[in-house]
């Protein structure tokens, strides 16, 4: 999904993994767990290393090639991408139980991060993206526009 572009921006700069776990606060193995797609990386530090290459989540995600967008946030307000996740569900006609089913998970995890209590997991920033063709850094707050991807 997007841990082969992790590598490549990494490795376009010449860095090893270790400098990249220390630019974002966490050890080497960790990291090369992320890299490798052992474990899923956390929005929080998707969103470090996006600010740190100067590229978009939906460039890493592969959604688009849009490298940068003007304007972009460095930050993700869990509150802003419930109202997002909220509004998009409404604007789809998806019930927060047929949304928590596609991406099997709790109906009260939609309820979470649609009240603003957790930022949506990345595994399911990609889907939903993926799925309904809209920025991931529209639905995490990072820009108001675009929207949609082309």
């Amino acid at each position: 999904m997007y841990t082969a572009k992790l590598k490549e921006l990494r490795e376009r700069i010449g860095l090893s993994k270790t400098e990249i776990a220390k630019i974002i606060g966490i050890d080497r193995s960790q990291y090369g767990h992320y890299e490798n797609d052992y474990i899923t990386i956390p929005i929080k530090h998707l969103v470090a290393l996006a600010n740190y290459y100067n590229v978009s989540l939906d460039y890493i995600f592969n959604l688009n090639q849009n490298k940068q967008y003007p304007k972009i946030k460095k930050v993700v307000d869990p509150k802003i991408s419930g109202k997002r996740l909220k509004e998009l569900r409404k604007e789809f006609k998806i019930s927060q139980t047929n949304l928590a089913n596609y991406l099997n998970t709790a109906f009260s995890t939609i309820s979470s991060y649609e009240r603003g209590i957790n930022t949506i997991a990345t595994n399911y920033v990609y889907a939903i993206c993926k799925k309904y063709n809209i920025s991931a850094d529209y639905l995490l707050d990072r820009i108001d526009d675009p929207k949609y991807l082309k």
